[in-house]
């Protein structure tokens, strides 16, 4: 595989080169910057920085040697400052990419790892950049033979990925483990039914009193939720007959999202987002249809409907389905973690 997403530490990786987010002038920054010195050897890379290389523009590239690293190269990638994305950020960004993978052909690199560009202490948000790096790999590769790596790694991701990770196992026994159970050995609902009535023994009350008191229990709304049940009913009814493009773009609506926030989080791409926008009997691919369920922050009842209108259903028999259905029951709406989880479980990648 010529690309892949890891969640590493890049002074770490045994890869020909790295690549740095660096500063225009010879100064050492946070994030990458620093852990990339550190490593390295702060005084010796500093001082061939200051001697050897000087002032370097926004959006372009240069080499160092990897020093203590275990790379042999370090492509210094002179990142731009997010501002409003109106400042030729992109054009910017994108030219970081294109000029560090030349560099690396220029000097004969057959392994490189990035990190995300910009996305960390120059303020470059997260997604944007994620389909930004995407973007310029695959165009890279399309004539270019060469490993390459990107590389996310922060505090907040790490400790969310071993976090989530015994969980998302558990998950993943449970809905999979329990399908196969079934389709051998027939329906679990008795099972399920031994197990409550189990249950209400072990705490000393018969199993019908138990089913009485839930019953009692499920009656005690108040007016005001009845009413607020009653509203989404209606308005779910009103919506009855959309098509996917049509709820989709409701859903979005309803939650205050604006369609550029979705499709970016989704890492989807903007022309495919738009021909679901302007085409109401759009068929998008069910991955494609996935990820909004990820951009859009629908929960599980939200993501179930959207899907049936285009023909779909998250499958019990399908670990990609299970994946996503664990991160949109536990509200992760992570596209890039996702995509890692589904790269650890041996399955297809998304966004590689």
């Amino acid at each position: 595989m010529p690309f892949k997403i890891v969640r590493n530490d890049i002074t770490k990786m045994h890869t020909e080169a790295i690549v740095n987010t660096a500063n225009d002038r010879p100064t050492v920054g946070t994030g990458c910057d620093y852990a990339v010195y550190t490593t390295a050897g702060f005084e010796e890379l500093l001082a061939y920085r200051k001697e050897k290389i000087g002032f370097v523009k926004e959006g372009d590239a240069f080499v160092t040697p990897g020093f203590r690293l275990p790379a042999k190269y370090i492509i210094h990638a002179v990142s731009p400052l997010y501002v409003d994305g109106r400042h030729k950020e992109e054009e910017l960004l994108r030219s970081c990419y294109r000029k560090s993978l030349a560099l690396a052909v220029e000097y004969g690199i057959r392994s490189i790892a990035f990190p995300l560009i910009s996305t960390g202490g120059f303020g470059y948000p997260k997604e944007e950049g994620m389909r930004i790096a995407v973007d310029e790999i695959h165009a890279f590769l399309l004539n270019s033979d060469m490993q390459i790596y990107l590389v996310v790694f922060d505090e907040k991701a790490t400790e969310m990925g071993r976090n989530l990770y015994p969980d998302l196992e558990a998950y993943i026994d449970l809905n999979y483990v329990r399908e196969r159970h079934e389709e051998e050995y027939g329906d679990l609902g008795e099972v399920i039914l031994h197990a409550d009535r189990e249950a209400s023994f072990a705490v000393g009350m018969p199993f019908p009193a138990m089913a009485a008191i839930d019953r009692e229990e499920e009656l005690l709304y108040d007016e005001a939720a009845i009413e607020e049940m009653e509203r989404k009913l209606a308005e779910r009814m009103e919506h009855m007959s959309d098509t996917f493009p049509q709820y989709l773009l409701y859903l979005i609506e309803q939650k205050g999202m604006e369609n550029a926030e979705v499709y970016k989080r989704a890492i989807v791409d903007r022309k495919v987002f738009s021909k679901i926008k302007n085409n109401p009997d759009y068929h998008p691919q069910k991955l494609t249809a996935l990820c909004l369920c990820i951009g859009a922050k629908l929960n599980m009842d939200e993501s179930r409907d959207l899907l049936a209108r285009a023909g779909y259903a998250l499958s019990p028999c399908d670990k990609t389905d299970i994946i996503f259905s664990y991160f949109i029951e536990n509200e992760i709406y992570d596209m890039i973690e996702l995509d890692i989880q589904l790269e650890e479980h041996g399955l297809p990648c998304i966004i590689t």
